[in-house]
Formats: C-alpha cells, structure tokens, sequence
C-alpha cells in the first residue's frame, strides 16, 4: 500500500490560482446576473484520440481529488486578486468562503478511455463547478497522456521492467506528476526520488559517466561504485570501450556482478555482443540494462535483443510525441432555474470545425463480446440498458463535496493492466490506427 499516495496534500498551498482569468470574470457574471446558483452538470472528454492512438489513459485522478480539497482562497490569493482588479468585492467575498460542494463522478484511475467517454463529470451550482475547469483539465491532459505513453512501452517490453528517468526532461513539479503518470501506464520504478517520497513509487539508480570520468581511469571507478554499493550494483560500460569496459567490469565485481548499463551506439547490436562476452566471462546473471532516448518504438525493435531492463527518459515525459489529450471539460446540463428542484435540461454548442458537443447527462459502460473482449464504448442519456447495466464505468467520487475514497498507486496501476489487457489484441499494435474499439451513442 502506498500510504503517500493518500491524501496528500499538493505542492503549495492552495491550487485556486491554478486556473485562467476568465473563470472567474464568468463567476462575477454569474453572481450579478443571477445565474451562479443553477444546477449544472459539466464533463471532460476527448473528441478524438491523438493521432495513431488505439486507447487512452485516464491518469490524475486521485491528483484532481487533492486539488478539488485545495482550491481555496486565503488571505494571500484574495489580496492578489484585489490588487490586480480581476474581480469586484463582491465576487472576493463569495471566494472567500468557496468550498466545492457538488459531487464528482468519473471513470476510475488506470481505466481506459476512448472518444466521447465522460472520463469526468463535475455537478454542483455553476459558480462552484466553472472555477474548476483549468485545474481539472490541466491534471488530466497531462497525466493521461504520459500514461498513454507508458502504456504502450509496457506493451513493447513485455516482461521486461521499465525505469522512468525523465526528470531533468521537464518542469521539476511536472517530473513528480510525470513518475506518478508513468507508473500507472506499466513502469515499475523511478529515478526520481521526489516521486519516491510522495507517492511511494519505488527508486533506482547508480552512477553517471561523470562518474567515470572523474576517476584517473575506468577501474578505479568501477572498483569505487563496487566496494561502496556491493557486487550487486550496476556498472555503466559505454564512457570509452564497451569491451574493454565488460571486461573491467567482471573482474572487478566478479560473476555476480548485478547488471552493465549501455546508453550509446547500436543497443540491437552492442546488446548481442555485451551478452555473449559476459556469458564468455561467466557472468551469466548480470543483466543487461538499455538507455538512451528510447520510446515505444525503439523498445519494441529490441524484442529480440538479451536487454533486461529499459529506461526512459525524454520520449516518456513529452508523451512520446503527444503531450496533452485535447481533454475538453463542457456544460452539459443545467437547471431552467436557481430552484433546487428544477428539471435538469440538456445544453450543447453548437459548432462547425470538429468541435461538436452532445448535451445531457450521460452514463457510460463498455459492452463485451461473447469471449469476455471489449467491442464497443457505449454512451447514453437516460436509463441504462439492463444488459449493460453490470458494465458501467462511472464511479462516484466525491459526494457532499467530501472525497469518498482514495486508492494506493499499486491499486490502480494494476486496474490498468487488467483494463488494457480486456480490450482487442490489436490495441497494443504500436502502427497508426483508429480506436480500438468504436463509441456507440444510444
């Protein structure tokens, strides 16, 4: 159980800044014209997957439940805003009790998502739910496609562990989000130890080439990284001459050397060679670790190769070239009036250019073939089918404006390899396709 993973809290002290200008402006609006207090249903969704993508990953959840309880605005915020005129005094004085109330239901962390589903849906007055749109959106566009990306070099490795290393690829508060996203998409640990200490994910790492190179030569090196972290440890062998360095190697540590890390040149190729010479050696258990701007592609190209172990770095943490979802977070519904008891009604807009929208409150479940596979995303108004009514995906997650649960990391990583493993074979192709499975609207 990964108890940091529970509730923490985020990395300032509030997350009500973590949002655009208009939000609020729209709130002012709102409270003047009258239109605060009415019921309203928004959801997050994509319109399409990025290009190529057979399935997405929702991803944040659990961070969206930390800043749903953090978006409060003290002392500090409220003067902020008062100086720069973003809102009237009266808008200050409503912030300055803000606490969501409203209820959250979404798709639980680690599921799979495709076009149209409502990964979240946000319901409570107008004015507490529109301020939370830029967080939400913020979260989960990233997130989901870092695990995205993940996901599918979990697929490329097989059985293979993969070392997210992507730290000094990015914004240092984005590294931590980024671990958390990877682990959930397959990989199994992090070189990033802000990651280890929030949210529990396991750490790893030795030494660099600076390592090496600080050393008058390669034995004195590797003679230090082993008598410091034991024969166990793993010893990069690229800085000069990889054979020279595999041999070095071995006769320092001996057979039970843990593993050689290769960070250069052809991995296919050195891999091979690097394994038979420590097979030659008698090192027949080192294993083999392989770095060096790796993405899902170049993984699956050593399928083949004796590699152990990957680790990923800058193709991870960018998204393997797709670095947001295009989440979209919509009006869906609201009420004809402020009374609490007026009907909902559905509200969409209306537009030209691919960005359509589907008005109304909606229920998603995914329908299986008769082999137990994933055939079809289905969404709809209204009841549910009773055939379906054992496949729905929402979940309620927030109720009163209280979080009703939160999940260790470990529960929903592996919620994610059980979802990608229900969906078609052909979700873990890595050559460019449509969704996996279509949407169906009912």
């Amino acid at each position: 159980m990964n108890a940091a993973d529970l509730g923490l809290p985020v990395d300032v002290p509030s997350t009500a800044l973590f949002t655009d200008h208009y939000e609020l402006t729209m709130l002012q609006a709102a409270l003047k014209g009258g239109a605060a207090d009415r019921r309203s249903v928004f959801e997050v969704f994509t319109r399409r997957l990025p290009e190529g993508r057979r399935y997405g990953v929702v991803a944040g959840t659990g961070r969206v439940l930390d800043a749903i309880e953090n978006f409060r605005f003290d002392a500090d915020v409220l003067g902020f805003l008062r100086e720069r005129n973003v809102v009237d005094e009266p808008t200050l004085e409503w912030l300055a009790s803000y606490r969501f109330g409203g209820a959250v239901w979404g798709y639980p962390e680690g599921e799979v998502y495709f076009p149209g589903s409502p990964i979240l849906r946000v319901e409570g007055s107008f004015a507490e739910c529109v301020l939370l749109e830029t967080v939400i959106l913020s979260i989960l566009n990233h997130d989901s496609a870092i695990a995205a990306a993940a996901s599918r070099m979990a697929s490329a490795a097989g059985e293979r562990p993969l070392i997210e290393m992507g730290a000094r690829r990015t914004h240092e508060l984005a590294a931590v989000a980024a671990s958390r996203a990877a682990y959930v998409g397959g990989f199994t640990t992090t070189s990033d130890l802000a990651a280890g200490f929030r949210y529990g994910i396991p750490t790893v790492g030795t030494s660099a080439h600076a390592f090496t190179l600080i050393h008058d030569n390669e034995r004195d090196a590797f003679q230090a990284q082993v008598d410091s972290l034991g024969r166990g440890t793993t010893l990069l062998v690229d800085t000069y001459d990889v054979a020279e360095a595999v041999r070095l190697a071995v006769e320092v540590a001996g057979p039970e050397l843990g593993a050689v890390r290769i960070d250069s040149g052809d991995l296919l190729l050195v891999a091979h060679r690097v394994r038979q010479q420590l097979d030659e050696l008698g090192a027949t258990n080192t294993r083999i670790i392989v770095t060096s701007d790796l993405d899902e592609y170049a993984i699956a190209s050593l399928a083949a190769a004796p590699v152990d172990a990957y680790g990923v770095g800058t193709q991870l943490v960018t998204g393997s070239g797709h670095p947001t979802c295009s989440m979209v977070y919509k009006l869906v519904a609201r009420a004809e009036s402020a009374d609490p008891k007026a009907p909902l009604v559905p509200v969409a807009k209306k537009s030209t250019g691919g960005k359509t929208s589907i008005g109304g409150r909606k229920w998603a479940a995914r329908r299986l073939d008769p082999y137990g596979v994933a055939e079809a995303e289905v969404i709809g108004l209204g009841a549910v089918p009773a055939e379906l009514s054992d496949r729905q995906l929402l979940v309620e997650l927030v109720k009163g404006g209280q979080v009703l649960a939160r999940e260790p990391l470990d529960v929903v990583r592996d919620r994610h390899a059980a979802a990608r493993a229900n969906l078609p074979l052909s979700a873990t192709q890595l050559s460019r396709g449509e969704a996996v499975i279509p949407t169906e609207y009912v």
